[in-house]
């Protein structure tokens, strides 16, 4: 063989190496992050899905990436960010309560979803069980329904001579109306005259606060959805500037001013998103993976707003609490 001939032969076998090389690279899986909360609302959420990620060793930057999508609170906005997020082909996608899981279930039957929600996913037809998903889905709830009527017990504790109250409910929620007939239920228990009150725009809020006098009642429970949960420093301002003694879910709440609040952890519950979207880049089905539900509970107390409003807080809500704001 010749000595170009050979040079030759060896540039051509040498061509094809960096290709090789390229090819065995690793792809870096990207995940889809779809909320119809504002990106600015609670950054602290989706710091938990980092952490489940990272629990399982996921680190955003180096061997995941996140792609977000955040609807502003502008539910009609979570189709087009789903479609986005399915045709820039995710790994999975994380969707953040029930309008993002809805958007999510419609724009794909192939990309993993892995929901986090408080209401029932067997009923709104997001899986066949809790226990067998089927489909490209599974996910994680939180104690909602189980822990609604508990808020209005709180309020009750806290104001024991106060036989009216109120329920702020969003009528547009899927979960509203089994939401307000458990606490109605309660309400009974209690010998409590419960009113419920209807706002699924922040116009209605006015006629809300307004109604309060009208009925003369001593206390506000807040049904927790995706339309008022992204309003919580809204309606505790509204709640404080009206002397209305209310009760919600999140600590973002009480930390705006609202009396107290009582629920299912959201940080353990976007935790656990996070683990799940992390089992699913490991080659886990979502179709096998059961649904989990978050079992914690969190309580806070803002003792400055109950001096404003006049109320002398019992010592046993004060010991149940888990962070008591002064």
């Amino acid at each position: 063989m010749k000595r170009r001939e050979f040079i030759t032969l060896l540039g051509g076998a040498v061509a094809p190496w960096p290709l090789a090389a390229r090819a065995q690279q690793p792809t870096i899986p990207v995940i889809g992050l779809l909320s119809p909360r504002a990106s600015s609302d609670v950054p602290q959420l989706v710091a938990a899905v980092r952490q489940g990620l990272k629990d399982s060793g996921y680190v955003e930057g180096q061997n995941v990436t996140i792609e977000y999508r955040f609807a502003e609170n502008q539910n009609e906005r979570l189709a087009a960010l789903a479609a986005d997020l399915v045709n820039r082909q995710m790994t999975a996608i994380v969707a953040t309560a029930a309008p993002a899981a809805v958007a999510a279930k419609a724009a794909t039957t192939s990309i993993p979803i892995i929901f986090e929600m408080g209401d029932d996913p067997v009923r709104l037809g997001f899986v066949a069980s809790l226990h067998r998903p089927g489909g490209n889905i599974t996910g994680v709830t939180q104690l909602n329904r189980e822990v609604a009527p508990k808020r209005l017990e709180l309020l009750h504790e806290l104001l024991p001579t106060v036989s009216i109250m109120a329920l702020l409910a969003n009528p547009a929620d899927t979960s509203s109306a089994i939401l307000s007939n458990n606490t109605m239920s309660v309400a009974h228990t209690l010998g409590l005259e419960l009113h419920v009150l209807n706002a699924s725009t922040e116009r209605d809020f006015d006629s809300v606060f307004a109604n309060l006098v009208k009925l003369r009642a001593g206390g506000l429970v807040i049904n927790p959805d995706a339309f008022l949960s992204a309003r919580s420093e809204q309606l505790a301002a509204l709640a404080l500037r009206h002397a209305v003694p209310a009760v919600f879910e999140n600590r973002e709440f009480v930390a705006a001013g609202g009396l107290a609040s009582y629920g299912g952890s959201l940080g353990d519950a976007y935790r656990l998103a996070g683990v799940y979207a992390a089992r699913v880049l490991k080659g886990e089905k979502p179709s096998d993976l059961p649904v989990q539900q978050a079992t914690k509970v969190e309580m806070f107390l803002n003792l400055k707003s109950a001096k404003a409003l006049g109320i002398t807080v019992p010592l046993p809500p004060l010991g149940r609490a888990d962070e008591v704001i002064e």
